[in-house]
C-alpha cells in the first residue's frame, strides 16, 4: 500500500494554508480532506467536491518545503 498525501500548498488562497494531509489509505485522506475542506475553506461537502479532491491526491509524502508557484 502506497502513502498517499494532498497538499494545499498548491494551491494560492487569501488565508496562504499550509496544510498538508497525509495518510495509508485513500478512503482516510479522502475523508480528513473533505473535513478540512469544508471546516477551513468553507467549501460544501459533495460529491463533486470528493471527485475532486481525488484527482489532487499524490503518492508518497509532502515535501517538507512548500510547493513553488510561477
Amino acid at each position: 500500500m502506497t502513502r498517499k498525501y494532498i497538499d494545499c500548498r498548491e494551491f494560492p488562497s487569501e488565508m496562504s494554508c499550509s496544510i498538508a494531509l497525509s495518510a495509508d489509505s485513500e478512503n482516510e485522506l479522502l475523508e480528513a480532506a473533505v473535513q478540512h475542506a469544508v471546516t477551513v475553506h468553507k467549501h460544501a461537502d459533495s460529491p463533486e467536491l470528493r471527485s475532486q479532491l481525488k484527482t489532487l491526491f499524490h503518492d508518497g509524502t509532502p515535501p517538507v518545503e512548500a510547493p513553488r508557484h510561477a
